[in-house]
């Protein structure tokens, strides 16, 4: 229970280890003010979570658009590295028009799947304990998206895994492929390629997904702007005075 006496005794008695200390009335005035504007445990924990469900949400949303992988080049899905022989033989002998089917089909499944990672960031993020909290808020500019690798890779690609299957059949992908690869095979000398697509493109979505992510932690730890409430401009503020 809050003890208001106590209250007094404390702030009288720090006061008074200050001004034992040397510091002038303006320093201690300035000490003072800083702590009693420091956010809470609690403050810091709601702050972090909020911040990071509004950056996980928006990357999935994002992504989940139309062309949300197939016109951002740093998410772009193209061909398998075992596979790029195949785009740029096929490309060679006139055939670039199937390539593009190919890689436009895979980028649809991944948008399909994105926005199926809302709840998973969200489950992840309310099972943070406030260590994690305290280490993600303190730590690297890439903290929390370490974080997510850490703890949701492996629910991502359960939950994506299947949708993106019955997307690349949807959009065709996986006859785009079947034509692509039996037209390349038939030519003289090739070696031929085994790519599991369903995988590769899971991956490349998940790795797609956390690129983002990156990008919108970066912004709200660098952009003042992007604190769009108090409670994240006071942990935020906090958390760059710590690191000074």
């Amino acid at each position: 229970m809050f003890s208001f006496k106590k209250f007094l005794t404390g702030f009288f008695f720090t006061g008074a280890l200050l001004l034992h200390s040397g510091c002038t009335t303006a320093q201690i005035t300035d000490i003072l003010k800083q702590a009693s504007t420091n956010p809470t445990t609690t403050e810091i924990s709601m702050g972090l979570k909020e911040a990071l469900e509004k950056g996980t949400g928006i990357s999935a949303e994002r992504l989940s658009l139309e062309n949300g992988y197939l016109g951002n080049l740093d998410v772009k899905i193209l061909f398998p590295e075992e596979a790029k022989n195949v785009e740029n033989t096929l490309r060679s002998i006139g055939l670039g028009s199937m390539v593009d089917q190919v890689i436009t089909s895979l980028n649809r499944a991944a948008e399909d799947a994105a926005i199926e990672a809302k709840p998973i960031f969200t489950q992840a993020i309310k099972q943070m304990s406030f260590q994690d909290v305290q280490n993600i808020l303190l730590g690297e500019e890439n903290a929390a998206t370490m974080y997510f690798k850490g703890s949701t890779t492996s629910s991502l690609t359960e939950k994506f895994s299947p949708i993106i299957d019955a997307s690349l059949k949807k959009v065709d992908a996986t006859k785009y492929w079947g034509d692509v690869m039996t037209r390349y095979n038939k030519v003289p000398f090739v070696k031929k390629v085994d790519t599991d697509l369903t995988a590769y493109v899971t991956q490349k979505a998940i790795d797609g997904l956390f690129i983002e992510i990156a990008k919108e932690e970066l912004e709200i730890r660098e952009n003042i702007g992007a604190r769009t409430s108090p409670l994240l401009k006071k942990v935020f503020g906090y958390a760059e005075s710590q690191k000074r």
